[in-house]
């Protein structure tokens, strides 16, 4: 099952890809030069940086827009290596917020169904988002997950939503760390 993505999120996302393109117009030619990107593009990001106003506004959301169906990892890593790798940080802290967020949700949901139908609710619960968030993530452990989320759930007490998040920032630090080593042997 793929995880239903609100409009909300829908946007953000849009969002932020349309700040890589308003990062990626402000590179200097040399490195636009050397973008995984179609020619026509490439000369389409080197015109824009020379509109300004609204004019630039308008052409960054069309760039957005063409851009969106490409692999954009590689666009981001090149954007990190002249400006810093803060675009990246923050496009990863808002997926990790957007699994936390399912996560719960999906485990209040299921609270509901089980009262609703007077069946009792377990620390152990199977979760549609977990199983999603294990293939980009196959180090989390599924368990501390779910209690997490059924002790929100339970008691609405936000320290566990918070919990879940630095989980899952954790595992993703770790991954991090074990792709920087594989990458220097």
């Amino acid at each position: 099952m793929v995880l239903q993505i609100s409009r909300s999120e829908q946007k953000r996302r849009i969002k932020e890809i349309e700040q890589l393109v308003s990062e990626l117009v402000t590179l200097p030619p040399q490195f636009l030069r050397t973008a995984p990107v179609s020619e026509e593009f490439k000369q389409m990001l080197l015109a824009t940086n020379t509109l300004e106003g609204s004019v630039r506004q308008r052409q960054v959301k069309y760039l957005t827009k063409l851009v969106q169906e490409q692999p954009l990892e590689e666009l981001y890593a090149l954007v990190g290596q002249h400006r810093g790798k803060t675009l990246t940080a923050q496009k990863q802290l808002h997926a990790l917020e957007f699994y936390r967020d399912a996560l719960v949700n999906e485990a209040l949901e299921q609270q509901r169904i089980c009262r609703q139908n007077n069946v009792e609710w377990e620390e152990n619960w199977v979760s549609d988002t977990l199983i999603e968030l294990q293939k980009h993530m196959p180090e989390i452990e599924m368990l501390t997950l779910s209690r997490l989320a059924y002790l929100f759930a339970r008691t609405r007490n936000p320290r566990y939503s918070r919990e879940i998040f630095r989980y899952l920032r954790s595992v993703q630090e770790l991954q991090q760390r074990n792709s920087s080593r594989s990458e220097d042997v």
